[in-house]
């Protein structure tokens, strides 16, 4: 498997630590809303702490494009952070990220004293991963570690960039974590191996549909990308989402199971509606109809009662199951049935199970089944990539062990 230096295998006892974390959190009015990112970035930041490293926090927030926006900074940041680790998080803004001031206060570090850096994205050539301002943030540090599995698929200046100008690059326990669960889900799980993906489009899921299916014993597709399916098999599916020039993919995967001797299921039954709720929390009539016999001005919300129960048992008898995208309009209450019910099943066994991400993670912990989960990604694009079989540039920039 991936076997990237981690935090435990590197000396920072008086050495200056950059770590590039992923603080990308909502903000409303200067408060955060969803802590989440940072909780998950604590146990790297106390390990570096503990073993006396002079630890220099960086991160991206939103999409400022270069400009310095006074909502962006991540001093909100630095100030929940001090509170959660129970000491200094000490906040040194600088528009350019890496000044002057920022020299000084680096200088001024003890060990086991913490510094945070304003948003890395207030420098137009971050998501460019322009040379200049890599070698600026490896001037600040001797080790560089990488915490943000978030932004692993991209290649910029604070997780690529950056590691071309310093000895030593390791990644922190997430980004471990996500490279131990994920990467092992798909390149060596533990079988019967179950691969559900949901979600509203199939050109989203393209290499994702077909590197699963090369991998996994049963997958299971549901959410919008279904009627696409559906229709590939000569179904009638009414006003539901179809992606029209993926129809002859869908039969391509579909033969392609067939081939490889796996299973893929699909749903047997649907609940419709006339329309899509507005707002997506509106009240809604629904009824449930044959996944074959969709009526003409009716559109397929979610998946229907006999198809949540044939996904619930599929699960059942699993030892890995990957879940990436939800199995309806899982915001509205009426429509959240079959996504309920796939997150029931996989909360009742035993096997391992990983939440891929973006949406999917959002239904899970809304509908009250994070704890139950063995891995929840903290990355929607990054995990996508992962499943699909793609190297990630953030992770491979990390030394090997």
């Amino acid at each position: 498997m991936l076997n990237k230096k981690s935090v435990d295998d590197i000396q920072v006892t008086g050495k200056k630590v950059l770590v590039r974390c992923d603080f990308n959190v909502p903000l409303k009015e200067g408060k955060i809303t969803d802590e989440n990112r940072l909780v998950a970035a604590l146990p790297t930041i106390q390990k570096l702490v503990k073993d006396g490293g002079r630890v220099i926090l960086c991160s991206h927030l939103g999409k400022p494009k270069g400009k310095a926006l006074p909502e962006m900074s991540l001093a909100p940041v630095a100030s929940r952070l001090t509170e959660l680790l129970g000491q200094e998080v000490k906040f040194v803004p600088n528009d350019q990220v890496v000044g002057e001031n920022v020299k000084s206060a680096v200088e001024a570090m003890k060990d086991g004293d913490i510094i945070l850096l304003e948003n890395t994205r207030y420098r137009e050539e971050e998501t460019k991963n322009g040379e200049a301002f890599s070698k600026e943030l490896a001037s600040v540090c001797e080790i560089f570690v990488n915490d943000a599995f978030g932004t692993a698929h991209r290649a910029h200046c604070s997780n690529v960039g950056v590691t071309k100008f310093v000895d030593t690059s390791a990644v922190g326990y997430l980004m471990q974590k996500e490279i131990d669960f994920l990467g092992n889900a798909v390149n060596n799980p533990q079988r019967p191996f179950v691969a559900i993906l949901g979600g509203a489009k199939v050109a989203d899921k393209l290499n994702v549909i077909s590197n699963l299916l090369e991998k996994c014993d049963t997958l299971i597709i549901g959410g919008g990308m279904a009627y696409t399916f559906l229709k590939a098999k000569g179904y009638e599916v009414g006003a539901s989402l179809v992606d029209d020039e993926k129809i002859d993919y869908c039969k391509e995967m579909m033969d392609k199971a067939e081939r490889l001797g796996k299973k893929l299921l699909l749903p047997v039954d649907t609940a419709v509606a006339k329309a899509f709720p507005d707002p997506i929390d509106a009240q809604i009539d629904i009824s449930v109809v044959s996944a074959a016999e969709i009526p003409a001005d009716m559109m397929g919300l979610d998946i229907g009662t006999q198809t949540a129960q044939m996904y619930a048992d599929a699960v059942k008898s699993a030892k890995t199951v990957v879940w990436n995208g939800p199995m309806g309009v899982f915001e509205n209450p009426v429509l959240a049935k079959g996504t309920v019910a796939v997150a029931q099943a996989l909360a009742d066994t035993d096997a391992v199970t990983i939440i891929g991400g973006g949406d999917s993670a959002a239904a899970v912990n809304q509908l009250g089944f994070g704890a139950q989960m063995t891995h929840i990604s903290t990355g929607g694009g990054a995990s996508l990539e992962f499943l699909e079989g793609k190297e990630l540039p953030g992770v491979a920039a990390a030394d090997d062990k």
